[in-house]
Parts: C-alpha cells; sequence; structure tokens
C-alpha cells in the first residue's frame, strides 16, 4: 500500500526529466505528500497526446460518480484486480499516468505501534510510480483531475517492511 510519499523536484526538473510540453504548473515540492493533496502527475493529454505534467488530486474519482461527496475515492488501485475492477478498468486502459516520486513510506507494525519507513532508489534517482487518472464533471463547468497509485506485491526490501508497495516503472520502460 502506498499511504504518502515525497515528491521534493521542482517542476522544472520533472519537466525536463519526463520532457513532458505544456505549460509548468504551480506546486511546492513535498516531503510528505497525502491523499487527497494535489500532486504532481505525468499523463498523456487526451486530445493532443502530448506527454504533460500536472497537479491532480490523490483519491481517484471516476468519472461516472454522480455525487463525489459521497463516492470513494480510492488511493490505491492493485495490479492483479484493477484490471477487471469497475471502479478502475477504465481508467486502466485509457488513462495511465506516472507519478514522480524521491521515495514512498510504508509503515510497518510493531509493538509500540507503526513505524515508518521511507524507501527510495539505492542510486537516488526518481521513481516512476505507476498510476491511472481520471476526469470528473459535476454538474457545474468545473473538472476535477484525480489519480491513483498502482499497488503490487513487494520487492525483497519492502517485503520486511510491508505486504503491498507501489508499481515502480523503470525508465527503460
Amino acid at each position: 500500500m502506498c499511504g504518502r510519499y515525497a515528491s521534493f523536484l521542482p517542476a522544472e526538473a520533472l519537466a525536463r526529466l519526463f520532457r513532458t510540453a505544456n505549460p509548468l504548473p504551480n506546486f511546492a515540492p513535498s516531503w510528505n505528500i497525502a491523499p487527497s493533496q494535489a500532486a504532481p502527475v505525468v499523463r498523456l493529454h487526451p486530445e493532443t497526446k502530448a506527454r504533460h505534467l500536472d497537479l491532480l488530486r490523490w483519491g481517484l474519482l471516476p468519472h461516472f460518480v454522480k455525487d463525489a461527496g459521497h463516492a470513494r475515492r480510492p488511493i490505491n488501485a492493485q495490479a492483479e484486480t484493477h484490471a477487471s475492477s469497475g471502479m478502475f478498468r477504465g481508467a486502466f486502459v485509457r488513462r495511465r499516468c506516472l507519478v514522480p516520486a524521491n521515495s514512498f513510506y510504508e509503515f510497518k507494525t510493531t509493538a509500540n505501534g507503526k513505524q515508518p519507513y521511507a524507501l527510495a532508489r539505492a542510486d537516488g534517482q526518481v521513481l516512476a510510480l505507476g498510476g491511472i487518472w481520471e476526469s470528473w464533471r459535476g454538474s457545474g463547468d468545473g473538472v476535477e483531475r484525480t489519480f491513483a497509485i498502482i499497488t503490487t506485491d513487494p520487492n525483497a526490501e519492502a517485503a520486511p517492511i510491508h505486504d503491498r508497495m507501489p508499481l515502480i516503472v523503470e525508465p527503460a520502460d
């Protein structure tokens, strides 16, 4: 599970790294991005297919939801089931994204409570977490863009801490 992560590179650096084409969004880098916060996401623009760096809210609000105020907003989608789940299927097929992160946090349950661990690449490079995104249109003219992070079984480093971790997309992929 991914419940918090850090993305502390400025927009200019993320735009260079991910080769995005749009005007840069204005955001403050953060060591502690939490669910429901706006965060930088790299996605293909639905019309131009150009790679964009945009701010989306963490917690997926599917386009088919009628009442956003009472909707479930999952922050994670399991890799094993998101392609078949009605909640995530449309986004998985048409709206995949990358979530830039310097690290992600997992919490290990101990006798004294939960102990946070920050996990990062050994080489210090930025992580690209796999994600899905949605656009939700309410009764007005506004559009709310949201995302969820895809999670998978943990690798050898994360397994002693938690039974899930974000899907990490390697640069070659």
